[in-house]
């Protein structure tokens, strides 16, 4: 006879080892991050600037999926750490530039040795991770159009 629970077990969850994925490796970036005086959070915030440059929070936001009301905080940290610089444009006051300065930018040669560092710890073939790369964005994106096909 078929269990009715079944598909409530915690065994039968795919929510449950991606979320036990996603706090270990966050925790094993911890110290490593410690090296560069960055959390978790500010390191992917960190990266994005790396990649572009500059923004503003609105792209900032959307692009890596934080609320501004969580950008805001962290970044008024990195500007603390000196990472970052915030510019009030003339034209519009309410609109802000986030910018690397040049300590922000030449953090970016001690970051260098952290996805090796990382690449150890979780110990995936080249192609396990673009594999699982590959399914990861395949789920955010099928996400991404449910809620649009919601808000249609």
């Amino acid at each position: 006879m078929e269990d009715k629970y079944e598909a409530i077990k915690l065994k039968n969850q795919l929510c449950f080892p991606l979320y036990l994925c996603s706090k270990e490796i966050v925790n094993r970036y911890a110290p490593i991050l410690d090296e560069l005086n960055l959390t978790y959070t500010q390191y992917i915030v960190m990266m994005y600037f790396w990649e572009c440059g500059q923004s503003n929070i609105k792209e900032l936001s959307s692009k890596l999926l934080l609320d501004p009301s969580t950008l805001t905080p962290l970044l008024k940290n990195l500007e603390k750490k000196g990472y970052i610089s915030r510019i009030k444009l003339e034209s519009d006051k309410r609109n802000v530039i986030i910018a690397l300065t040049s300590e922000g930018d030449a953090l970016k040669d001690k970051a260098l040795s952290v996805p090796g560092k990382m690449g150890q710890c979780i110990d995936l073939s080249e192609e396990e991770v673009k594999c699982l790369y590959s399914i990861l964005y395949k789920v955010l994106r099928n996400i991404e159009k449910s809620e649009e096909k919601k808000n249609d």
